[in-house]
């Protein structure tokens, strides 16, 4: 007996279509081929493809902000989070959700649809006020410091989606030169 297909299993599908085809691939047709199964499984979970794709930005929106700061809070102090942030930014989504290609995929797509854009500018947002925060806590006031480092985390993941170098140690010497610039300031 075949498995029964989650709404999470097409989205997870959907991850993984976006980043090896690009958003062609976010169809009904193609994603049940690509999964063994009828379009009628994919209308089970989703009135329609817009449907599915708000869903997929819903669960990437929730994944890339929500669950990621819930983890770095558990942290203590806000020098542990900015470099466990470094970390998880550098390891990228989990392998079954497209791994360190789902963002670059993710922002190439904004460039042509607009829903999407507006998901990862809201993201983008997010992300810059967490970080901007986490410096404020340090002490760090230079306003730049936050898209400086948010540029290096977004343009870094970039890179490793062609070049599949991992740049956590990368992210950390950026952190670790932003602190002892701080520290050098004292």
């Amino acid at each position: 007996m075949a498995k029964r297909l989650s709404k999470d299993d097409w989205i997870k599908a959907g991850f993984l279509a976006l980043t090896e085809a690009g958003p062609k691939a976010l169809k009904a047709e193609p994603l049940a081929r690509r999964l063994g199964t009828t379009k009628g499984s994919f209308y089970w979970h989703f009135d329609d493809v817009p449907a599915f794709q708000a869903a997929m930005m819903e669960t990437w929106e929730t994944r890339a902000y929500a669950e990621i700061v819930t983890l770095l809070d558990q942290q203590g102090t806000a020098v542990r989070k900015l470099r466990e942030l470094a970390q998880i930014a550098a390891a990228g989504a989990p392998e079954d959700f497209g791994g360190t290609a789902a963002e670059p995929a993710l922002r190439a797509w904004a460039r042509e649809n607009a829903n999407v854009a507006a998901a990862v500018a809201q993201v983008d947002a997010k992300r810059m006020a967490y970080v901007k925060e986490l410096f404020d806590d340090i002490g760090l006031t230079n306003p730049e410091l936050t898209r400086v480092l948010y540029a290096a985390f977004v343009g870094m993941e970039e890179l490793s989606s062609h070049d599949g170098i991992t740049n956590g140690p990368a992210l950390g010497t950026l952190v670790d030169l932003i602190l002892a610039l701080h520290e050098a300031d004292r």
